[in-house]
Parts: structure tokens; C-alpha cells; sequence
């Protein structure tokens, strides 16, 4: 027996107003009555995981699959497992999802959303299409369309798709945001007169920051530098303001990593793999992702894109119940864990989130480079390269680039100084990293690689014991997907435009170059 339709409608209608406490007695109830009928019980998963009880929602809605092996089911499943960092076991979801497709656009689009979270951009393609052809006013749809698209490197089909977005909704800042940076602006084609009526409709909020930095980039593509960077810096100083981001929490975790090595040095490591997989670290935007293009250009490497692997293996060892996964208290913790355990563990989470192949892999997730030293510990064979950059071009990099608004990693990124205090940490640390792992860590010079590829590239590729291959001159013919902001630049071949750009900005960046010359940092 199933339940009646408007028990089933009354439940869905507190899930939708968000009265999850509601909904949850509803579909209990309707459980009770109707155990065998896998609605109810799929909504009893739904109402559990919403308000905060996930691993208890998925323990339901695996009840309702066994009951009822439907699409729109499975893709739920799959973007729940993901929410706990069970990347495998959402793979193989949505590969039994496959066999019998959502047939709604919510379905198709949250299947997409999975792969994507997984770094499957060519696979979740299809699934944001259909949703989009299933619900063609959806903004929210044609944006995940567009971005996929532009992962993937079809740039003039991403325009499309998020033209016809800013059709349907012309103040989705999201939007505006990803058209901006789609392609370098032109004085014949550019939207600066849509994204300054946009932005003054805007009220306050992310979307005057996606907005305001849309505007920067796009006056800087056409020219107007002093412009965009005081569109920039407003844009900024008002997101900062509202943030409660102080430097000494980050100053904090550097100097946690450093006091915890000694201990971290001196314990056993038991059981550590003997994979090679090669960690890209540095600042952001310094070339991480340009590096990584180069090295999965070998015909014996992949890339595994920029993995949480690392921080959550850490954070997992470590026992800590902080809300932050990079934490002091975790940091001390973590000095004190099996350290083979970490290694194993990052290896198991690298290889389901970015599918199982053969061969090395490389890690991009920049700030890796705090977890050098567990690194080198719980993973003996890794090998690690760190992009270096000209000081005051990474500050200015930092500043100009809009990270993961959510992500508390970035939250230093605002302002001007922020960035040059962490700078300065960053470097330090990496000073500290090279008398502690001597030969372990590859600095490598951004601009260095610009001036001499092929010279730089070799011994890029020597160091992590891979042999000379042609084909890593060409990275810009390389294929795989791109989800970084640097997605245009790596698919064009070595170019210049980016070095020593800071010079155009030298006023502005006065109070940095005078706190670096204090810190001895060179400039």
C-alpha cells in the first residue's frame, strides 16, 4: 500500500516552507502506516539530512532506493554522500544512477552537481542540459550549465548559456561574474554598462562583492587599470568590513605547524603508502595551476585537480571537533597521530573523489603547503613543488582574485595588508620547510618558468623523477578540465601579460612595499 497523496503533499509542503521538525513527524508517521512505500521514507531522509542529521538521512533514503531504485531518488543519495565526504560511495550512486535517470530537472541538475563536486565536469554536462531543457527559466540551472561548460574549455557555448542566464534574471550576480571572466573583454564586446546598472540595484551583500569584482576585471580588460582598481578596492573594503577575519588567527596556525614539527619529525611512521603523487603548493594564484597543467601534460600523470584530501585526513586524525578544518588545536593534535593512517587515508579519498586511474596524480589545492610536513612524514615517495612568485605581483594577485566567498581559508584576501602579513607567514614557513626537508620541496620561480620554459620545465620534471616529455611544452593543448579561476590563461600558450603588473599599482601598494622592506623580504 502507498501513502494517500495528500499525506505525501503535506509533507512535501513543510519541507518547502523549511519546518523540518514538521516534516520529519509527518513522514515518520506516514512511515509507520505505509513502511513497504519508499515516498515517505525518501522524505523522512530528506527532512533528517536538512536539519543537520545527514548520515541518519542517508540511512533513510538507502531504505527508500532498496524499496524503489527511481533516478530522482539516487541523485539525492548521491549529494548527500557527498556532504560527508563519502565521494566513493556517491561514484558508484550515481553510476547506478545512470541506469534509470531522474526524470525531473531538480534530479538531473542535482547529478550534475555531484559530478562536478567530484571533478567529473564532462560528465555532469549532460545532466545540467537536460536540466535546463526540462526548466528553461531556471537561472540557477543555466549557471551550472555555464560553468561546467567553461571547465571544460567550451568558452563560446558557457557565453551563451550565461547570456540567456542574465535574460532570465538580469541581477544573478553569480552570473555576471562567470561572463566576466569567461574571456578577455574587448572594446567592441564587453558588458560594463549592464554590470554597473546591475550593481547599482544591488543591495548589500555577495552580490555587490560578484558584482563589484565582474566591473574590476572587465574595466581592466579594456584598459582602464586606475579605474578597475579603485572598483576593486571599494569592492573590497565593503566586503572586509563586514567579515570577522583577524590575521592572528591565521598568525596562530602558522606558528602551531611550526612548533609541532619536531614531534612530527620524531615519530614512527608505520604502514605510510608508496605512491608518488606530486602536491602543487604555494600562495594562490602564483602559478599553481599553470604547473599542474604542465605536469598532467606527461603521458604519466593525471591531475586529481585541487583536493580537500590532505586538510580532512589531517583533520580526521587529529579527533578535534572544532568547526574549522585548520585549526592550532588541531594542528598540536594531529602531531600526535599514526601517521601512515594519514597517508592511506589521503590516498583512499584522493582516488575516489577523482575517479580510479593508473599512475601518479598531482594535488593543486594550494595551501597544502601548510601541510607540507605531514605530507612529507605520512607519504615518503610524494614529492611537492612551490610556486614562487614576485612578492607584490602575489599580493596583488591575492587581492584582485574573488575566491570561494564561503570558504574561511580566504578570508585574509580583502585587503592589502591581510595579504602581506600572510605573505610574509607564507614565507617564513617556507624558509622553515627548506632547512626541514632539504631536497623535499621544489621552489620554483613563476617568472623563472616564464623566461625559460623548456630549462624551468625540465627540471620541474626531474625533480619529480619523471622523464623529459615534449608534450609538456604544450599544456595549453591539454584537454582535461580546468576549475580554477585560472581556466582561460592555462589554455593559452606562456605568455608575459601577468609579471610585474604590480608596477602599475606601486602607490597603491606603498604600505606593503614599506612592510616588506621591515620584514626583509625583497622586493
Amino acid at each position: 500500500m502507498s501513502a494517500e497523496p495528500a499525506r505525501i503533499a503535506a509533507i512535501r509542503r513543510a519541507l518547502g516552507r523549511r519546518d523540518f521538525s514538521a516534516a520529519e513527524q509527518l513522514a515518520a508517521s506516514a512511515v509507520a502506516a505505509f513502511p513497504d512505500d519508499a515516498e515517505p521514507r525518501f522524505l523522512l531522509g530528506m527532512a533528517r539530512a536538512e536539519a543537520g542529521r545527514v548520515k541518519a538521512g542517508i540511512a533513510d533514503v538507502v531504505h527508500a532506493v532498496a524499496l524503489d531504485p527511481r533516478g530522482a531518488y539516487r541523485a539525492q543519495l548521491a549529494r548527500l554522500q557527498i556532504m560527508v565526504r563519502q565521494d566513493g560511495a556517491a561514484a558508484e550512486t550515481l553510476a547506478a544512477a545512470e541506469q534509470a535517470l531522474p526524470e525531473d530537472a531538480l534530479g538531473r541538475d542535482t547529478m550534475g552537481c555531484v559530478y562536478a563536486r567530484l571533478g567529473e565536469h564532462a560528465a555532469s554536462v549532460p545532466h545540467f542540459r537536460e536540466a535546463v531543457r526540462l526548466a528553461p527559466d531556471n537561472a540557477s540551472f543555466h549557471y551550472n550549465l555555464a560553468a561546467a561548460l567553461n571547465f571544460i574549455g567550451d568558452i563560446a557555448a558557457a557565453e551563451a548559456v550565461g547570456d540567456a542566464l542574465v535574460a532570465i534574471d538580469p541581477d544573478h550576480a553569480r552570473g555576471h561574474h562567470l561572463l566576466a571572466n569567461l574571456r578577455k573583454q574587448t572594446a567592441e564586446a564587453n558588458h560594463v554598462a549592464r554590470l554597473e546598472a546591475a550593481l547599482a540595484r544591488a543591495g548589500e551583500g555577495d552580490a555587490r562583492l560578484l558584482l563589484g569584482y565582474a566591473l574590476s576585471k572587465e574595466l581592466d580588460d579594456l584598459g582602464e587599470q586606475q579605474a578597475a582598481f579603485a572598483r576593486l578596492a571599494a569592492t573590497n573594503a565593503e566586503h572586509r568590513a563586514r567579515l570577522p577575519y583577524s590575521f592572528a588567527t591565521d598568525a596562530a596556525n602558522f606558528d602551531a605547524i611550526e612548533r609541532v614539527w619536531p614531534q612530527v619529525a620524531a615519530t614512527p611512521v608505520r604502514g605510510a603508502p608508496q605512491e608518488a603523487p606530486i602536491f602543487v603548493i604555494g600562495m594562490p594564484r602564483t602559478g599553481t595551476t599553470l604547473v599542474d597543467r604542465i605536469l598532467s601534460s606527461h603521458p604519466a600523470v593525471w591531475s586529481a585537480g585541487e583536493l580537500q584530501a590532505m586538510p580532512l585526513a589531517v583533520k580526521l586524525a587529529s579527533g578535534t571537533r572544532s568547526r574549522t578544518v585548520l585549526d592550532a588545536e588541531t594542528i598540536e593534535a594531529a602531531a600526535a597521530a599514526d601517521l601512515g593512517a594519514i597517508g592511506r587515508d589521503y590516498l583512499a579519498r584522493a582516488r575516489s573523489h577523482a575517479g580510479a586511474r593508473e599512475g601518479r596524480f598531482t594535488d593543486k589545492f594550494p595551501g597544502n603547503f601548510q601541510y607540507a610536513g605531514f605530507i612529507a612524514r605520512a607519504l615518503p615517495e610524494a614529492w611537492i613543488v612551490c610556486l614562487r612568485r614576485h612578492p607584490l605581483d602575489t599580493v596583488l594577485a591575492n587581492f584582485r582574485n574573488l575566491f570561494a566567498i564561503s570558504s574561511r581559508y580566504y578570508d585574509y584576501s580583502y585587503d592589502l595588508m591581510d595579504i602581506a602579513r600572510y605573505y610574509a607567514r607564507f614565507d617564513r614557513l617556507m624558509a622553515f620547510w627548506r632547512e626541514a626537508l632539504p631536497g623535499r620541496i621544489l621552489e620554483l620561480s613563476y617568472e623563472g618558468l616564464v623566461d625559460d620554459q623548456e630549462g624551468e620545465t625540465r627540471r620541474l620534471l626531474a625533480h619529480c623523477g619523471l622523464e623529459w616529455d615534449e608534450a609538456c611544452l604544450d599544456f595549453h593543448r591539454n584537454t582535461a578540465p580546468v576549475s580554477t579561476p585560472s581556466a582561460a590563461q592555462v589554455r593559452r600558450p606562456m605568455y608575459r601579460d601577468s609579471v610585474a603588473r604590480w608596477k602599475a599599482h606601486r602607490d597603491a601598494l606603498a604600505p606593503v612595499i614599506a612592510f616588506f622592506e621591515e620584514q626583509g623580504i625583497s622586493i
